[in-house]
């Protein structure tokens, strides 16, 4: 399964690196983005735990001003109810993101591998994270849904509010 999940996303992303010969990376359209994410979980997670805190790290490549697309980890910490331990999920992803105007609403998303923590019989499975946000030149602000499809149909969502800064290469 995570060799199909590589396989889908080295062909989704190759044809995007294929259209330019070379790729020029700046302070302009480049940088990292670091931050806290706290989220409420849902579903299946719900039965389980009662809040999520979560850091949320990002590498972002700027094709033009509204396109983004790059690589996103982190980790979520979902804390447990009485009699259940706490957990976690580490997702490996890549991420899209449209950027209506410089200054404003975005909508984005990750789609990877989360990797579980702390949960027998269980290592994971299709990561997603559907955003919607305000961003400027250093702060993201968003809203998010992340659901973590892992095996022994164990599904992890989180309804929750996140925000990024940007760190820029110099």
């Amino acid at each position: 399964m995570k060799k199909i999940f590589f396989i889908l996303g080295f062909l989704g992303l190759s044809p995007i690196f294929a259209q330019q010969n070379e790729i020029d990376i700046t302070p302009k359209n480049s940088w990292l983005k670091a931050g806290l994410t706290a989220g409420i979980p849902v579903g299946d997670a719900n039965d389980v735990s009662s809040f999520n805190l979560g850091l949320d790290l990002r590498g972002q490549y700027l094709f033009n001003p509204n396109f983004a697309i790059g690589i996103a980890s982190g980790y979520s910490h979902y804390f447990a109810k009485d009699n259940f331990e706490d957990f976690g999920v580490v997702p490996v992803a890549g991420f899209f993101r449209y950027y209506f105007t410089p200054n404003g609403l975005f909508l984005g998303t990750d789609l990877g591998y989360g990797f579980l923590t702390n949960i027998e019989n269980n290592d994971g499975g299709l990561y997603v994270n559907p955003q919607i946000g305000y961003h400027n030149r250093d702060w993201n602000l968003y809203a998010f849904y992340q659901n973590t499809f892992a095996e022994n149909d164990l599904n992890l969502q989180t309804v929750g509010l996140g925000v990024t800064y940007n760190i820029r290469f110099k």
